[in-house]
């Protein structure tokens, strides 16, 4: 299957970044070095690229009905300005995929969505969408900047009247950005580093990062790849699809009981409200390693006496703490913080202890 590219792939290039092929997109995994890159974004700022993302739009009379019925989070409490993070679950007690919900305005919302999912959620959400909610898919229009660090306020605050500083968490304005109208502007965050993410049409989008670039030079603003991201958001203990969640994977497993809402009806309620009566068998926890080793994805965890109690689903070297952290699945009399656990890396058997998330304090 022939690579996606984003808007930006040839400047990318010009920067000398690493692409690779994720999700189905040709993207930049590095510039310089994964930590440097880590870095940047925790002690300055750094800008993504990630314009892979997918961007629905849902809007009408039936778009907050559909929203309701394909999503965990219960969308009735946002109002202009509001994000929401959210699920869509499956019939078989999975997810579909996990997702942003931005109220743009009443009867009208944007749904962001991971890349390698857009055309199964498309679907997904379609089927489900019987009462004629307008759904419009601008996944290709679209471009995503994520710039995050204690310092993209100063970066960014010259490019727009937006007042940045008194935005709250999961929340967007709408103004001018770069000299762009109608610039959306919101602070989500994968990092937690603190930042903004930027959504600009595509024939925007390279005038806009060169702005970003330029307003950003004087609090040493550097492109960040994909490298750099997945470590930081790993500190935060922040889920990524495909691995720490998946079809298989139950909300309440996965630690996402509080964006699952029992007091409507959505697909799947009944079975996951059951799980949550009679509570789960595993659970979705953090570990730091104890002794020296790298946890990697599908390495298998084991108790003291060698049996297997779990799986890492992600795993790295910690750039900010300086040791091995993952997040995994654990039988459930093993998930409290404390408790002693073995990771086997290659044909050792390595301590480590799960821990309260997140991994990482930020002083932001």
């Amino acid at each position: 299957m022939e690579l996606k590219k984003i808007a930006l792939n040839d400047v990318h290039e010009a920067l000398g970044a690493k692409m690779v092929p994720f999700a189905g997109y040709n993207m930049p995994v590095r510039y310089s070095s994964d930590l440097d890159e880590h870095h940047t974004v925790r002690k300055a700022v750094g800008i993504f690229d990630v314009s892979h993302m997918g961007e629905f739009l849902v809007s009408g009379p039936q778009a907050l009905d559909l929203l309701q019925r394909v999503t965990t989070n219960d969308a009735s409490k946002l109002t202009p300005g509001k994000i929401q993070y959210s699920c869509l679950p499956n019939t078989q007690g999975g997810i579909v995929d996990d997702l942003l919900v931005y109220c743009l305005a009443p009867q009208e919302y944007m749904l962001v969505v991971n890349a390698s999912n857009i055309e199964k959620d498309w679907n997904w959400i379609s089927q489900f969408n019987t009462h004629g909610a307008e759904l419009k898919n601008v996944s290709d229009e679209m471009s995503l900047f994520a710039v995050q660090g204690p310092k993209a306020i100063e970066a960014l605050q010259p490019l727009t009247s937006v007042d940045l500083a008194s935005m709250v968490y999961y929340t967007f304005d709408k103004g001018q950005f770069a000299g762009q109208p109608d610039v959306i502007i919101s602070a989500t965050g994968y990092t937690g580093a603190g930042g903004f993410e930027i959504y600009v049409p595509n024939q925007s989008a390279k005038e806009v990062f060169q702005k970003i670039m330029e307003a950003g030079a004087p609090v040493g603003i550097k492109p960040i790849g994909l490298g750099a991201r997945d470590t930081l958001r790993l500190e935060m203990g922040f889920c990524l699809y495909g691995n720490d969640i998946s079809d298989t994977t139950s909300p309440l497993e996965a630690g996402l009981g509080w964006i699952t809402k029992f007091n409507k009806d959505f697909t799947n309620a009944p079975a996951l409200k059951a799980q949550k009566e009679q509570g789960v068998r595993r659970k979705l926890i953090g570990f730091e390693m104890m002794e020296q080793g790298i946890p990697r994805s599908h390495y298998e965890i084991v108790n003291a006496e060698g049996a297997p109690i779990g799986e890492v689903t992600s795993g790295t070297m910690s750039p900010s703490l300086g040791k091995g952290i993952g997040l995994g699945y654990l039988q459930n009399e093993y998930t409290a913080p404390g408790t002693e656990i073995l990771i086997k890396v290659r044909n050792k058997q390595l301590k480590a202890q799960v821990v309260k998330l997140p991994f990482y304090k930020p002083t932001v």
